[in-house]
């Protein structure tokens, strides 16, 4: 009896401290997570090291005292954030889509890299990625979260595989994918020419700048309209819809055509590079090339930006931020350099009708192991947060920032060139602004811009602008002010892909459609191969899977 008194109370007791040990792993845990909650902005004790993937320009030059390892940003990210950043993988803008592919067949990843929708797909079906739903929903910063909420869940959905957060999407502007005219305007008023409003126009100011001397060299050494180079596109597509220097997707939508796009025509999906419109577009362009109004050396160029840089080309169709690119160093070798940017040309029927771009284009992911996966959501809300405070300098452009990704309200081009039009007039200040941390530049720009911008302050021409005052704040309110105001001043009836990703059929085909694509076209404006080689294209395209993927899309749709 006695023993079995004493089991009772042994096994009683074993369940008391049992149940107060959990009750105070339970308490201590949650009180911990009460004082201790993730820190999107926290500096680690001890330095981690993120190896990444970087795209270098050997065409600009660095800062002084500066290195790839050693720079503004590398340095603010390791003083707010205690992380170093080196680099495995370092490519050229031609050949670092090459380098990221070979690195994903090898399974020889850097801890992260930026990628595209092809490859993000790629990785998540070959298990190497890490899941970042609990860091994006831990670390990811306020402002962050609020820009890409912001799209209504497309910035998500585009990264969710089997309900899980495979990479960090970015949010990018609808400018981004709006490829304007820019035009050497001095050049035009030289010749006593007005901006090209039909295509018409623009062969006529094309055979101008060709044959008029415009820089007035007495050389005949011009070139009417810029084109891509060996590692351009010849127009944007649903897979890359933002940001194409040099390609000629202005020309191919004045005719309502859009190559590379999947548009719903007549009820029915169809593929835009087999349409009618597109197969007008390239009669003209070839028609222009051979006329020598269009870069001869077009898709062979190793540096396409090298001609408007120069002083060779009067004209070229790329995005508002071309002052980040080529147009800001052509003033600096030619302060009279006029390039002023034009949403043209119209179609037929007076319309402006460029095609846009999905909110997210780019990812940044990180390999499956790697042990602080949170680092890397770290470092982009660095980013966003130096931006909107005005840490880091304006002039090197969009890339040079580790994993550099665009987070940015869809609007946030347009809604900047209306506040700082308010500013410039007086009727606002950088104060008013103070509540808008998502538009993260619009502060610092608000307070700067008086330094860089001569009166007029509502005339955008290069005299109007001084440069020497703050070339980066310059850079930045050139961009904004000349590629930005065509995007709120024109009225757009913008032309979107039915969709932005890859179906079933796309991941074993699209790679040999877009080269037999991409060959008919080239040889067909270069006037290496009949216009008819067009209606030979299309059979083909639908016999080696065009079909399939057709009917795929349309399913998406429904």
């Amino acid at each position: 009896m006695k023993r079995r008194q004493w089991m009772i109370g042994l096994i009683v007791l074993t369940l008391f401290v049992s149940a107060c040990s959990t009750s105070n792993e339970s308490n201590e845990g949650t009180n911990l997570s009460e004082r201790t909650p993730p820190d999107p902005f926290g500096k680690y004790e001890e330095p981690v090291t993120v190896r990444i993937a970087m795209v270098v320009e050997s065409t600009k030059s660095m800062l002084e005292g500066e290195t790839l390892l050693d720079n503004q940003y590398t340095r603010n990210i390791k003083e707010n954030l205690n992380i170093n950043v080196d680099y495995s993988l370092k490519a050229s803008p031609t050949n670092y889509n090459q380098k990221v592919s070979l690195a994903i067949a090898s399974n020889d990843l850097p801890d992260a890299m930026i990628v595209g929708p092809v490859e993000l797909k790629q990785m998540v079906e070959a298990g190497q990625l890490a899941d970042m739903t609990d860091v994006y929903k831990s670390y990811a910063s306020p402002v962050i979260k609020r820009i890409v909420e912001s799209t209504g869940g497309e910035a998500v959905q585009s990264v969710t595989f089997d309900g899980k957060m495979m990479a960090i999407p970015n949010v990018q502007l609808r400018a981004d994918g709006v490829h304007l005219l820019w035009i050497r305007k001095d050049w035009l008023e030289k010749l006593s020419m007005d901006p090209p409003r039909t295509i018409e126009e623009l062969e006529a100011v094309a055979r101008a700048f060709v044959d008029q001397d415009p820089d007035g060299n007495k050389k005949s050494d011009t070139i009417g309209i810029a084109g891509h180079g060996s590692a351009g596109k010849l127009y944007a597509n649903f897979l890359q819809p933002t940001n194409n220097l040099y390609g000629l997707d202005g020309i191919f939508a004045a005719y309502n055509a859009y190559p590379g796009y999947w548009l719903e025509k007549d009820g029915k999906v169809v593929y835009g590079s087999t349409e009618p419109e597109t197969k007008e577009a390239l009669s003209k362009l070839k028609d222009i090339y051979l006329s020598g109004l269009i870069d001869q050396e077009i898709g062979v160029r190793q540096e396409p930006w090298e001609t408007i840089i120069s002083g060779q080309a009067g004209m070229f169709f790329g995005p508002w931020w071309a002052p980040y690119g080529p147009v800001s160093d052509a003033i600096m070798k030619n302060p009279k350099a006029n390039w002023q940017a034009y949403a043209l040309p119209l179609d037929r029927n007076g319309e402006y009708r460029p095609h846009m771009s999905t909110s997210s284009s780019h990812f940044v992911v990180v390999r499956k192991g790697y042990e602080h996966p949170e680092a890397v959501m770290k470092i982009l809300n660095n980013l966003v947060r130096g931006e909107s405070e005005g840490t880091f300098t304006t002039e090197r452009g969009p890339t040079e920032y580790p994993l550099k990704l665009t987070f940015a309200p869809s609007d946030e081009t347009e809604y900047e060139v209306k506040a700082l039009r308010q500013v410039l007039a007086g009727t606002k200040t950088a104060q008013d602004f103070l509540d808008k941390p998502e538009y993260k530049l619009l502060r610092t720009d608000a307070e700067k811009i008086g330094s860089v911008k001569v009166e007029n302050h509502d005339q955008y021409d290069i005299q109007y602008w001084d440069p020497s005052k703050d070339r980066p704040m310059w850079v930045r309110a050139y961009a904004l002010m000349v590629g930005g105001s065509p995007l709120i001043d024109n009225k757009m009836n913008g032309v979107f892909s039915v969709t932005y990703s890859q179906t079933k059929t796309m991941e074993r085909r699209w790679e040999k459609l877009q080269k037999l694509e991409n060959e008919a076209f080239l040889k067909i404006i270069l006037g290496a191969a009949p216009l008819d080689t067009f209606d030979q294209f299309v059979e083909d395209w639908k016999k080696q899977g065009g079909e399939q993927i057709i009917q795929e899309v349309t399913e998406l749709k429904q």
